[in-house]
């Protein structure tokens, strides 16, 4: 048990430590300290449509960098965060956002889970009320058995 507890945190240390590490170049970086922190806030909402799953803001690949600079050249036109949004969402779709909103065509999405777990919840509940409310039948033992049985208990033990 020790040994699968250090794994355990061997593992999520070096997950944790690689975590912080981000793509975006210094030549690539806003001069306006509030601009680049909005961009990044962005970029990590923002899935890349090469690696998929990863935000823009942790990849080194062209169509990355293309949207990271993409966003920065909006946040410096004046476009708000929802703007920018906004833009990317009508020229990629919904699927550019890792964390897709809460709309009709997500419902499915958002929704999937929650009965997925209530069914499974439902499931448990009635095999346990199942499992209480059957009752255990047992044979009667037989007279071979029986005999079996005492010599079993009257054995001399050493």
């Amino acid at each position: 048990m020790r040994r699968f507890l250090s794994s355990l945190v061997l593992a999520l240390a070096l997950t944790f430590a690689t975590t912080g590490a981000r793509a975006v170049a210094p030549d690539e970086m806003l001069s306006n300290p509030a601009l680049e922190k909005r961009a990044r806030t962005i970029s990590a909402e923002l899935r890349c449509m090469v690696c998929q799953n990863e935000s823009i803001d942790d990849l080194n690949a062209d169509l990355a960098k293309d949207l990271r600079l993409l966003v920065r050249e909006r946040l410096v036109a004046g476009d708000t965060d929802e703007q920018v949004l906004e833009f990317l969402v009508a020229r990629y779709g919904e699927f550019v956002l890792l964390k897709p909103r809460l709309q009709t065509s997500t419902l499915l999405l958002w929704g999937f889970p929650i009965a997925a777990l209530l069914a499974g919840g439902i499931a448990i509940v009635m095999a346990v009320r199942r499992r209480r409310m059957t009752p255990v039948e047992t044979a009667p033992l037989s007279e071979s058995e029986k005999k079996q049985l005492k010599k079993l208990f009257t054995a001399p033990r050493d």
